[in-house]
């Protein structure tokens, strides 16, 4: 990372609970060796929060500090969110994993995608990780607009037989299917607004509404081209060579609009209050844990239901050619809008029941069953990590391993 700043440690604050001092330890220690400008960690366990940690400046250029009611845009941990916001519509009735998405949808069905389940959607596996049509801005505020463009690009792939991460089309997908299933006929958005963020006091934002005061919102320290190239080595290869190809899917994946294609354009206003379900989620991150939380202990608050929480916990059926990502160029797993363990990137206890989203720059938030944890971590400076940013599973490490005594978190490196 380039961008290095000396934090005073009395802008490193707030509070675990006892015997939860080992992840004050490490997120101190961030801080002091430099790794930092500001973050936040969050922990729930059996529904209570046992961490709950800020510190830093949340904006390095203006020695603003970050303060415990900052806001942070986390990217892609913006999925598990809209993901989880999908299973409370999936709880209620409203949509079916297994049901075709053109029964709510029928313009879906367009070029080939007639058959394409909502679980196959959710999974990465419907081949659409593109949106060939040129996007303005402007236009993701259109919902017709969007979902025009949407129902009439062509799969990738044929759907099911492999995946690839849909970095930021998957929200838009999922919000239109919300759209399509909800009575009231609201984006994913305004559906987690007033369904969700309203009734359980949380503070997150997918499209950041006009009433949030600015100075609220951390400033993201990205990176330039040549900054990432010279930190590429911690970047998957394959990854970083698709990345590099503009005809690539993995190029294309994240270009459409091309301002969302760079870091500091979701320090924009006007970017930040679109609705990009999949990428520009902005709040507290003690909410993302407090979210987590409830899901890794039964759903109550949220109203999710057994059979629900069975779908999120468990692994799909992988696609037929093969787990390696189209788009990501690595082995990957999904369920239901979520990213699953997998040996190159473990979180949670062993059994791989856990599921989360890691966001672009190191953050990440997760659900475990098996422990019954919620955890959350997001910051303001860019890492160069595809997942287990060392900030952040140094947290996760010493969470579960030193102080829950369950399985460890770093990657099985053996070659495979």
């Amino acid at each position: 990372m380039v961008f290095k700043i000396d934090v005073p440690m009395d802008l490193v604050r707030g509070d675990v609970a006892e015997g939860y001092g080992a992840i004050a330890d490490v997120f101190r220690r961030n801080f002091s060796d430099g790794l930092e400008v500001g973050a936040a960690c969050a922990v729930y366990k059996d529904g209570v929060k046992v961490v709950d940690l800020w510190g830093g400046y949340r904006n390095g250029l203006t020695r603003e500090p970050w303060l415990e009611n900052t806001q942070v845009p986390v990217f892609s941990t913006t999925k598990g969110v809209a993901s989880l916001a999908v299973a409370v519509a999936h709880a209620r009735g409203l949509l079916s994993y297994d049901e075709r998405v053109a029964t709510y949808w029928p313009e879906f069905a367009a070029e080939g995608k007639g058959d394409v389940t909502v679980r196959q959607l959710l999974s990465h596996q419907a081949g659409l990780p593109v949106i060939e049509r040129p996007l303005k801005l402007t236009d993701l505020a259109d919902h017709d607009v969007l979902a025009a463009a949407l129902a009439e690009q062509r799969p990738a792939w044929t759907p099911g037989t492999r995946h690839g991460y849909h970095g930021q089309t998957l929200g838009y997908y999922a919000s239109e299917l919300i759209r399509r299933a909800d009575p009231g006929k609201r984006s994913l958005g305004r559906y987690f607004a007033e369904e969700i963020a309203a009734p359980l006091d949380v503070e997150f934002h997918m499209g950041l509404p006009r009433t949030v005061d600015r100075d609220r919102i951390a400033h993201i320290h990205g990176f330039t081209v040549p900054e990432m190239l010279l930190h590429m080595h911690e970047m998957p290869m394959p990854f970083v060579l698709a990345s590099s190809n503009p005809r690539s899917l993995t190029a294309r994946a994240f270009n459409n609009p091309r301002e969302l294609g760079r870091v500091d354009s979701f320090n924009r206003p006007d970017v930040q209050a679109l609705e990009i379900p999949a990428a520009n989620g902005i709040g507290e991150v003690r909410s993302i844990a407090k979210l987590y939380g409830d899901a890794a202990a039964g759903g109550k608050a949220l109203g999710l239901n057994a059979l629900t929480l069975e779908a999120l916990a468990d692994n799909v059926q992988p696609p037929t050619r093969g787990t390696r990502d189209e788009v990501l160029r690595v082995d990957t797993a999904y369920s239901m809008g979520f990213i699953k363990p997998i040996p190159r990137f473990r979180f949670g206890a062993s059994s791989g029941r856990a599921f989360g989203t890691m966001g672009l720059g190191g953050s990440f938030a997760f659900a475990d069953p098996d422990t019954g944890v919620g955890f959350a971590y997001a910051m303001n400076r860019c890492g160069f990590h595809l997942w287990d940013d060392p900030r952040e599973v140094a947290l996760r490490e010493a969470l579960f391993s030193t102080v829950l005594g369950e399985a460890p978190q770093r990657p099985d490196t053996r070659r495979r």
